[in-house]
């Protein structure tokens, strides 16, 4: 029994490292850990153990047999001391596990000694070579590389930078710096590609440059990374695709649009100005309330309906829709310059006049503004006042052409012809690619005598682009002149070109028409205005006055047509509900009538002096004479019908 128990007692001795008193902690979690990773070694010899309990076994208690129990005991001997290896290399892995979770800590050489000489060397070791492979595992992760994660924030500005990096592209674009603002606006886009505005900026910039397929690509690229969510990008889009005939794909962006975002107003009126180009006028009253219906009042949406109005000839409620307008934006020059429009077709002077003073009060700069208040004088007669608007016009706007042009016509009826060439000069200087300036500098060189000139200048004015309504216009001015030259061929075909660009032009038909009543045909004239009439009635509406904003002050010859008595005026025999805006009388038409102060306005709001207005505009050619012939008169004032 006393040989039993020996090796009972001495294995009760070998097996302390499973006891939880001594360190409940350590061994304990070693214990787990290593049942877990070598559960057959622990059954095994657990099972060896049991099999020496007394009360476990009554047989032996009777026959001990010392071989075998020698035997065992040197089994179980083996078996502890392989459990003791087992158990120090489970230590020593936790151990490893443990130091790699520990947050890396930089030491210095002085708490290196200290902590040498506290007997923790072999854990310096062994942390460093840990240390060492989580750098090299760092370095192949930028994730893990705390020098590349700074680096990336302080690359990217503050938002701040943003948006005084798009006003500086913005300067650079009305300077026309188209380069240096593309660089700008796409060194913005690679900062911040999720910020629509960038891409808008920089597709208007390639537009104006005539970039198409770049200024898509751009806003692809913006609506891809913006995920479709901003409205302003599909609707730049959708007016590019319009500007270029693609109507179908013009409507799906701006539907697209108003889906992204159903308050964006601009979207909403642009899709009707579509519609109603198109002859879809229910489905752009239809656009315009929906407008209305989620954005609310504007006066954009106002003017159009407004618009709409006039060409049904419902002036009241025009001017009801106009005055809607102003209430929404007293300072919105476009509504009062519309309806200063409607109230001069109307032969009201007094009244238009009027608006046109509140329109440049609204935008004193408005180039818009100045030019078409101009030409309306020019047409009253008051050419002191008409140059004096369009002067001042251009003073406040020295890169736009269109008052340049506009008073060179002006000079050249009512001054000299060396004047008006230097204003055309100047215009074309200003904007090469502005065809009316190309075109009515033709037909001044024409009037002149200087047709081989006349030719070169509407070749320039159509080597711009063919498919323009100023395209078509230039077309059949030049027919008309092969047609006083006695080229009937040559002018049949301009004639036809021109109505391939534009088939609604009523002058054209009507030009060509007379052409071949004068060769005798007048079969082919009845047949050329049957044609006219077909056609035409096949549009639901003509949309001549359904336009928008930039439609309405049209900077081409339209809006010039009436002073320079381009085309037979039409007497107006439309009188207003209102007898106050449908009357045409002297009192009311008097210049004495308006309170507006020109040159105060001129000084208080654009600091410029009106007495000196020729010298702002720069030095004036020398003069030839004036032209005193009445023959010269009326070459001028039988103009082309453009």
């Amino acid at each position: 029994m006393n040989i039993i128990s020996v090796p009972s007692s001495s294995t009760t001795s070998k097996l302390t490292h499973f006891s939880p008193a001594q360190n409940p902690d350590s061994s304990n979690s070693h214990f787990h850990a290593f049942r877990s990773v070598y559960p057959s070694l622990h059954n095994r010899s657990f099972s060896h153990i049991r099999s020496h309990d007394p009360s476990s076994s009554p047989i032996l208690q009777e026959k001990p047999q010392i071989s075998s129990i020698k035997d065992e005991e040197s089994e179980m001997e083996d078996i502890e001391s392989s459990l003791d290896e087992e158990i120090i290399r489970a230590k020593k892995s936790l151990e490893e596990l443990l130091v790699i979770r520990k947050p890396v800590m930089e030491i210095s050489d002085e708490e290196g000694e200290e902590s040498v000489k506290d007997g923790n060397l072999n854990k310096l070791l062994g942390s460093s070579v840990i240390d060492e492979g989580l750098s090299r595992l760092a370095k192949k992760m930028s994730f893990f590389e705390p020098e590349r994660v700074e680096s990336s924030v302080e690359e990217r500005p503050l938002l701040v930078n943003l948006d005084l990096a798009l006003y500086k592209a913005k300067i650079f674009t009305r300077n026309y710096q188209y380069k240096e603002a593309e660089d700008l606006l796409r060194e913005c886009i690679k900062l911040w590609p999720e910020d629509g505005r960038p891409y808008v900026a920089l597709g208007k910039a390639l537009s104006k440059q005539s970039k198409w397929g770049e200024a898509r690509s751009v806003y692809e690229k913006g609506c891809q990374a913006t995920q479709g969510e901003n409205s302003y990008i599909w609707q730049c889009w959708a007016v590019l695709e319009n500007k270029l005939g693609n109507v179908r794909r013009s409507r799906e962006l701006f539907d697209a649009a108003t889906v992204a975002d159903n308050k964006h107003i601009a979207a909403w009126h642009g899709w009707a100005v579509l519609e109603m180009k198109q002859g879809n006028i229910k489905k752009a009253r239809y656009l315009l309330g929906k407008g209305l219906k989620y954005y609310g009042g504007n006066e954009y949406v106002y003017q159009t309906l407004a618009l709409l109005e006039v060409k049904a000839r419902r002036y009241e409620q025009a001017r009801h829709l106009f005055r809607q307008a102003t209430k929404c934006n007293p300072r919105s020059c476009a509504s009062w310059l519309a309806w200063a429009q409607l109230e001069a077709q109307l032969e009201n002077h007094r009244g238009a006049r009027t608006f046109f003073e509140k329109a440049v009060g609204a935008s004193p700069k408005n180039r818009f503004a100045w030019h078409v208040w101009g030409v309306f004088e020019a047409n009253l007669g008051n050419v002191d006042l008409a140059r004096k608007l369009l002067k001042i016009g251009h003073i406040v706007n020295p890169r736009d052409p269109v008052l340049l042009q506009s008073l060179a016509l002006l000079e050249y009826r009512n001054s000299t012809v060396t004047l008006a060439r230097d204003l055309f000069r100047r215009a074309s200087q200003l904007d090469q690619s502005h065809q009316p300036v190309w075109i009515a500098w033709g037909w001044m060189e024409w009037k002149e005598g200087n047709m081989d000139k006349a030719r070169e200048l509407y070749q320039k004015a159509l080597s711009i682009d063919t498919n323009t309504e100023s395209a078509a216009r230039c077309l059949q001015a030049w027919g008309v002149l092969e047609q006083r030259e006695g080229n009937l061929s040559a002018a049949r075909r301009l004639f036809r070109s021109s109505l391939n660009v534009n088939c609604q032009s009523y002058i054209t038909w009507m030009t060509w028409a007379s052409l071949e009543e004068d060769q005798g045909n007048s079969v082919r004239a009845e047949e050329i205005r049957n044609l006219f009439f077909q056609q035409r009635t096949e549009m639901v509406d003509d949309a001549s006055w359904v336009m928008g904003f930039m439609d309405i002050i049209d900077p081409a010859i339209d809006s010039i047509k009436r002073l320079l008595n381009m085309e037979a005026s039409e007497e107006s025999s439309v009188g207003g509900e209102d007898g106050n805006y449908g009357s045409t009388n002297d009192d009311e038409n008097d210049d004495s009538s308006s309170g507006f102060d020109l040159d105060s306005f001129v000084r208080e709001k654009l600091s410029l002096d009106p007495s000196n207005l020729e010298v702002l505009m720069g030095p004036r050619p020398e003069m030839n004479g004036r032209r005193s012939s009445d023959s010269d008169r009326r070459n001028a004032a039988a103009m082309p019908k453009l």
